[in-house]
């Protein structure tokens, strides 16, 4: 079995490429993922000079692709689920190890226009939501 599930923020705006043979989408990013780490422990490493987050690289196939590198910048949430594929590549005469998710599924958990933040106007959301009614909490029976 090989599932992995991300939850983090991208660590530089995504990066879309067109395979030269198929003109096949692929869009690269990598997401920062904290360490689960107590308060005490992460202040102690950070003194240190090590690391309190994973770095994962991630890649998203066609039209998902498309949509991470239209959508997604730097810093913002995402949720990623996908496997792991490892490869390697030589590189002046050394062999090189890759590994990185491929995405099957990315959610976008921050929304915003890209270049504009999360202040962007959500009239787009308004014409969605238009027609229901804002749900009363103490009518909730549970």
């Amino acid at each position: 079995m090989n599932i992995a599930i991300l939850i983090g923020r991208l660590t530089k705006d995504p990066e879309l490429r067109y395979l030269p043979n198929t003109g096949t989408p692929i869009c690269r990013f990598t997401l920062a993922i904290d360490r689960s780490l107590s308060k005490e422990k992460k202040q102690e490493l950070e003194n240190e000079g090590k690391q309190t987050a994973d770095f994962i690289s991630v890649s998203a196939w066609g039209k998902q692709g498309e949509h991470c590198a239209n959508y997604l910048e730097k810093g913002r949430l995402v949720a990623v689920q996908g496997r792991i594929q490892t490869g390697s590549y030589e590189k002046d005469g050394r062999k090189v190890y890759t590994t990185e998710v491929v995405a099957q599924r990315v959610k976008f958990l921050e929304w915003g226009d890209k270049g504009r933040g999360n202040d962007s106007d959500n009239s787009e959301w308004d014409d969605v939501m238009d027609g229901f009614i804002p749900v009363d909490d103490e009518n909730i029976p549970f």
